[in-house]
């Protein structure tokens, strides 16, 4: 289930296939070259996005679906929206960080590759 304040419910898979999926914790550091010696690193905040990333398996309906979601309901992807987290399985805002890609499978069948972040 894919929601948001300007709509409910779109018929896309819940989740993300096991193969291919990452996800990484928010970065959270400066840092300043010196001219001799190490990096000088600080922290500059404690919230930031969590890049994630993930493929879905999708019939040629649903990529059409994701696609006027993507390009109309997002506004090319500058809304925010909810969704169900991968791996916490919990309900949080994401934001997709770049178009989805599509590749033919055998049939009916597409490969989406999608890159979000989740926001703080």
């Amino acid at each position: 289930k894919w929601s948001g304040p300007y709509y409910t419910f779109v018929p896309l898979p819940d989740s993300f296939l096991r193969d291919g999926l990452s996800e990484s914790p928010p970065h959270l550091l400066v840092r300043t070259k010196m001219d001799q010696g190490p990096d000088k690193v600080r922290r500059w905040g404690t919230a930031n996005v969590r890049p994630i990333a993930g493929q879905q398996r999708m019939e040629l309906t649903q990529v059409g679906i994701l696609d006027t979601f993507y390009n109309d309901t997002l506004e090319g992807g500058a809304l925010k929206f909810d969704w169900t987290h991968p791996r916490t399985e919990a309900s949080v805002e994401f934001r997709f960080t770049a178009p989805p890609t599509y590749q033919p499978l055998k049939g009916n069948k597409w490969r989406t590759q999608i890159q979000l972040e989740v926001m703080p």
